[in-house]
């Protein structure tokens, strides 16, 4: 399965059946966040078979139900960090998909997180994670003019890099984002203000990237 095929398969899911995730698939998703970490000096972590912190009434509130399993983005205080855990959370949320697992993003509606949070640094939102009890559906989106600007005619790179970001997940669904492609080629991404658009940006970003195969500033 293809990137694009990833993409358009993994939807944001909030219940989940009791099934344990293989040894096998933890120890990828742990290598992964490892190397994760150690590139980029951050200190996501993930937590199995810890019912706790979806046991609570804002978890409920947010329709979930049987979350054993999460991750923690976490990493130090900087004017970059929601944006570059939004970039790798989504790296390991579309492996997880490739294993057969399902996902959703958690911003607050959960409970306290076991997450290790040292000083100076900030846990910026959660990943449920595990067997789905449905696949989820597709989020609608905004026309593709509205997310982007291009000068003349639309390269292809361009037009599958915007294929890519608009099935990414963002915040209640807002796509406050934006690329640009400038007329030296290079391509600018921006979002708007709202609650998350920084994790949204770096999720987005990720998509864009992996499918243009081009970097955006």
């Amino acid at each position: 399965m293809d990137m694009l095929e990833l993409m358009e398969q993994r939807h944001s899911v909030r219940q989940y059946r009791d099934q344990a995730i293989e040894p096998e698939k933890r120890d990828t998703l742990n290598a992964l966040i490892g190397q994760i970490n150690q590139k980029n000096d951050l200190h996501i972590q993930i937590f199995y078979d810890e019912p706790k912190c979806f046991d609570s009434a804002m978890a409920h509130y947010g329709k979930f139900s049987g979350v054993r399993n999460y991750i923690a983005l976490v990493g130090k205080k900087s004017p970059t960090l929601d944006e570059t855990l939004g970039y790798y959370g989504e790296e390991i949320v579309l492996k997880a998909q490739e294993m057969g697992l399902n996902t959703c993003w958690v911003a607050l509606t959960h409970g306290k997180s076991a997450a290790d949070i040292g000083k100076g640094e900030k846990q910026v939102c959660l990943i449920a994670i595990g067997y789905g009890c449905t696949s989820g559906v597709p989020h609608k989106s905004k026309p593709m003019s509205e997310l982007c600007s291009c000068s003349g005619s639309m390269p292809e790179w361009f037009r599958l890099g915007m294929t890519a970001a608009m099935l990414a997940p963002t915040a209640v669904h807002q796509q406050k984002f934006r690329f640009a492609l400038q007329p030296d080629g290079a391509v600018k991404a921006s979002c708007g203000a709202g609650f998350y658009t920084r994790l949204d940006l770096g999720i987005v970003k990720y998509h864009f990237e992996m499918l243009s195969g081009k970097q955006c500033k």
